[in-house]
């Protein structure tokens, strides 16, 4: 006989881990769904987020940051220190000590709010008498096992993505990876090849240029950071090409071929001129797509579309009652941040109230040293949406908390609406800008005016101080310490 619950999250990434908390926190009877196994053969929650993606990369980033630093950058503070030495291995074991704590934490959250982990595939496989029918498959230790069987009123589909891979060119983690096998390289390559020049491509190659790669990312799009402010594009350009990141902008990759002395890659320039560029370790980095084969969609009546996502509404409902999907699964950016946002809110409306998401206030950052982000509208948008609004902007030169940490470079820029002041879109350029956006967000979640953010006291001395002069910039061009 078939379990029963109140909720099945199929999922245990930050959409999914998060929905099910939620949705016990409210009274519900939940079972969770994850497969995911580490390098050690363990099962672990987290998905790909803890597991391989934005925990690991951000330990790496912050280990190779104080690499650079001590190589670099204490001279200038009077500290003298001998050629430091890397030792690579102790740096991967922090990062996995890092994922591994993170995963356990999910676990304990699990046992707190009483989550049932079933541990294995799931998919769908029918629905009668208003439930749905569930079946978990753990082919790894369960080998000749029936499946387990679980029935459930209410199914969300928080699978996540994984990476995209080019047609032609073989991901073997070894010579050619993907953002898995680049935050496990077992020594740092002389020259390293990226194809990609997006968020992950950016942080990564930062990661190994810093312990001492010659990286060279050769991106598609003829536009660097298309997403972002033209402002910030310009600045990251600038900045990340001076630390030593070599960009080629509007390639097309004809070929990438491993060889036992690294791996060859055949493409063409904007111009349309042939170029070989040889490597010794090469990552795969151009997007993501959803994880949903082997759901069982069509057991109940839904199917993924054209590009393998999940068709959902405004509050991440299915065409078929009571099936969820949130994450990376469903429309909109891929950041683990919106994916919990949904598995709240879709929690939350299982339990009939009345949750909401501003898509427009969802953050987002880059984690290259200094690091981007942004939230709300760039100027390019509004220019093309024919919208009148004002621009301030103030240099971190300029503020004296980030010239005594020596991260000077970068801006921040407040775009508001012309005509109410209300606050359109912040971008960040600065060593703290994943922190510094926060207030940005909240600024814009209620509605506030740039001249409400100059009004509030920030500290001094503190990178905040910035955010309030950019503000004040917008507002009548009234910045005070420029």
């Amino acid at each position: 006989m078939a379990q029963t619950y109140d909720v099945v999250v199929i999922g245990a990434g930050p959409g999914g881990y998060i929905a099910a908390i939620r949705a016990a926190q409210l009274g519900f009877k939940v079972a969770c769904v994850e497969k995911w196994r580490n390098p050690q053969g363990e099962l672990a929650l987290g998905g790909t987020c803890l597991n391989v993606g934005c925990i690991p990369s951000k330990a790496l980033l912050a280990s190779s940051d104080a690499f650079e630093s001590v190589r670099h950058m204490l001279d200038a503070h009077g500290i003298a220190v001998d050629e430091p030495r890397l030792d690579l291995a102790k740096m991967l074991a922090r990062k996995d000590a890092i994922v591994r704590k993170m995963t356990k934490g999910i676990e304990f959250l699990f046992r707190k709010n009483k989550i049932a982990w079933l541990q294995g595939h799931g998919r769908f496989v029918g629905a009668e008498d208003g439930a749905y029918r569930l079946e978990i498959d753990d082919d790894a230790s369960d080998a000749g096992k029936a499946p387990q069987l679980v029935d459930a009123k209410h199914v969300v589909i928080a699978t996540g993505s994984k990476a995209r891979h080019l047609p032609g060119i073989p991901v073997d983690n070894q010579l050619i990876c993907d953002n898995e096998g680049a935050l496990s390289l077992p020594e740092v390559p002389r020259r390293l090849g990226v194809i990609g020049a997006g968020v992950i491509g950016l942080e990564l190659g930062s990661v190994w240029r810093r312990l001492g790669s010659q990286v060279t990312l050769l991106e598609a799009l003829p536009d660097f950071l298309a997403a972002a402010d033209a402002g910030v594009q310009k600045e990251a350009w600038k900045l990340l090409t001076r630390q030593g990141l070599k960009i080629e902008l509007g390639v097309k990759i004809a070929s990438a071929e491993a060889g036992k002395k690294g791996v060859k890659v055949a493409y063409a320039d904007a111009k349309g001129a042939a170029h070989v560029l040889e490597v010794d370790r090469l990552i795969v980095s151009v997007g993501r797509v959803p994880n949903t084969d082997g759901l069982g969609l069509d057991a109940v009546g839904l199917a993924a579309d054209a590009r393998g996502f999940v068709p959902v509404d405004a509050q991440c409902r299915t065409a078929v009652p009571n099936v969820w999907a949130i994450g990376d699964v469903v429309r909109g950016p891929m950041l683990a941040h919106k994916a919990e946002e949904e598995g709240v809110m879709v929690a939350e409306l299982i339990a009939g109230q009345k949750p909401h998401i501003d898509y427009n206030c969802i953050p987002a950052v880059i984690y290259t040293s200094p690091e981007i982000a942004w939230v709300g509208r760039t100027e390019q948008q509004l220019e093309a949406e024919g919208r009148a609004y004002k621009s301030g902007q103030f240099p971190f030169a300029a503020n004296g908390r980030a010239l005594g940490m020596g991260a000077a470079d970068g801006f921040v820029k407040v775009l508001a609406d012309a005509a109410t002041d209300e606050v359109l879109g912040v971008h960040i350029v600065a060593a703290t800008a994943s922190d510094l956006i926060a207030e940005a967000v909240m600024a814009m979640e209620f509605r506030a005016s740039a001249e409400d953010i100059g009004r509030i006291c920030h500290a001094h001395p503190s990178m905040s101080e910035a955010v309030r002069e950019a503000a004040l910039a917008a507002t009548d061009k009234r910045a005070l310490n420029i």
